[in-house]
């Protein structure tokens, strides 16, 4: 019969028990299997070997003489962080070796030891270890290459988004990038800037909503010394700044009739020409363009060129809201989790059962910004190792569409518009907030001045 699985040769186990000839029976029988073995007798001498060498997988007795099992594991957690830890527990500790596998141990073995059983369980352990750090890797590698935090999942929207990405990034095609605030627009920008022969000039971004109508020309095409008050000294413009890279246009649809006209020229000519002054100067600069406006809507209401909306439409990408890809919502949960915990340096290992569920049935309005924000204050304010329920934000806990789903009644969904459920979540959340506009729109995660735009249409 064959084995179940091969360990990965010359694994390194250390073994902690200070029942010396148990600790090497159980090496001797390891080592048949191609494991290297280190032995501690004592809790105190794990730990100086945990300092000094590096290892796959521990293998801790629950009770000895000086240190616990539980105190190794815990000290594990931070000279061992990759590896592996096993539990050998009495009969009558199992319910403490069952607490240890809630905060980190891989698994637990009862006495007597069968080595055979050991040997399968060990197998697994450092099987599963490996496979969570070329995870880490492959992760670490792709965000590398994309810049992509929010952009994670793998449901058809963003398959077929990824498809697009790495069929236009090597040209130099114009792409509009279309979708709600929070969605991740300028994450597919960098993605195709990333992805291209140019990705290693600049991305350079300009959010044209943030601009007034005076500053965005001179931020744009740049201007000379003496062109208006206060320009003092000659500015080369953003587009002249990102010339052998990628020019990223956030809010578009914002940008002042004027202002678009002259983008225009840049685009057909490969020109700009500073306020001010009369010298052109050639650029060669990649466009990507995003808005959450309906640009034709815009177009018909004359606030928009039709010229520069077909110049900007050669590729089109439709990020879908987070409420449309709801599957993709626990593999974001889990990312943003590990990628607070390491920056904050918490130590959070993942989420209940409980708080993943509510997490993952929230409609999320404020979509993938609102997640990473709501995600990043559960985890500096969580007590536990473990978000759970409690940790949870009261918005989202008391959400009509959490309350629906999780509960069966409360807020009936059937037969609602998303407009209707979305003027519903900023109701109840402006109520909880008393008022305060700000507040309301951070828990939403959206922009105030989107929050204003709502609570205008919406009448409230």
């Amino acid at each position: 019969m064959a084995a179940e699985s091969e360990p990965r040769p010359g694994a390194r186990v250390l073994i902690v028990d200070d029942d010396e000839g148990h600790a090497e029976a159980l090496a001797e029988g390891l080592e048949l299997d191609g494991y290297r073995c280190t032995l501690a007798h004592s809790g105190r001498e794990a730990l100086e070997r945990m300092g000094s060498a590096s290892f796959e997988a521990v293998l801790t007795d629950l009770v000895m003489h000086d240190l616990s099992g539980l105190e190794v594991l815990e000290s594990a957690r931070t000279l061992q962080p990759e590896a592996a830890v096993l539990l050998i527990t009495g009969h009558g500790s199992v319910g403490t070796a069952v607490d240890a596998m809630r905060i980190g141990a891989a698994d637990y073995l009862e006495k007597p030891v069968r080595i055979n059983e050991l040997r399968a369980r060990l197998s697994r352990a450092v099987e599963n270890r490996q496979l969570r750090r070329t995870n880490r890797e492959l992760q670490a590698q792709l965000d590398e290459r994309f810049g992509l935090d929010g952009l994670i999942g793998d449901s058809p929207p963003m398959r077929r988004i990824a498809a697009i990405i790495r069929q236009v990034a090597p040209t130099n095609a114009t792409v509009l990038v279309l979708g709600e605030s929070g969605t991740g627009k300028e994450l597919v920008a960098r993605a195709v800037h990333q992805s291209s022969p140019r990705a290693k000039q600049r991305f350079v971004a300009v959010n044209c909503a943030a601009l007034s109508e005076g500053l965005i020309e001179s931020e744009l095409f740049g201007h000379v010394k003496g062109a208006f008050t206060g320009a003092i000294a000659p500015n080369e413009g953003r587009i002249v700044y990102a010339d052998g890279g990628t020019l990223f246009l956030d809010e578009v649809g914002d940008m002042p009739l004027d202002t678009q006209a002259k983008l225009l020229r840049v685009l057909e000519t490969r020109e700009v020409q500073p306020v001010g002054g009369n010298q052109v100067r050639r650029v060669d600069v990649r466009l990507v363009a995003a808005t959450n406006r309906d640009l034709l809507a815009r177009v018909a209401e004359g606030k928009f060129r039709e010229d520069l909306y077909y110049r900007l439409k050669v590729v089109t990408v439709e990020l879908p809201p987070l409420r449309e890809r709801p599957g993709d919502t626990p593999k974001l949960l889990d990312h943003f989790v590990a990628h607070f915990a390491a920056a904050h340096k918490r130590p959070i290992r993942g989420l209940t059962p409980e708080a993943r569920t509510l997490l993952t049935r929230y409609a999320w309005p404020g979509n993938v910004r609102e997640l990473k924000n709501v995600v990043e204050q559960m985890v500096l304010l969580s007590r536990s190792d473990v978000i759970d329920v409690d940790d949870v934000p009261d918005a989202i806990r008391g959400a009509p569409q959490a309350a629906a789903v999780a509960e069966g009644g409360g807020y009936e969904l059937i037969g609602k518009t998303w407009t209707e459920v979305e003027r519903d979540l900023i109701r109840t959340n402006l109520e909880h907030q008393r008022g305060n506009r700000q507040k309301t729109a951070e828990v939403l995660g959206m922009g105030e001045r989107t929050l204003y735009r709502k609570l205008k249409e919406y009448g409230l």
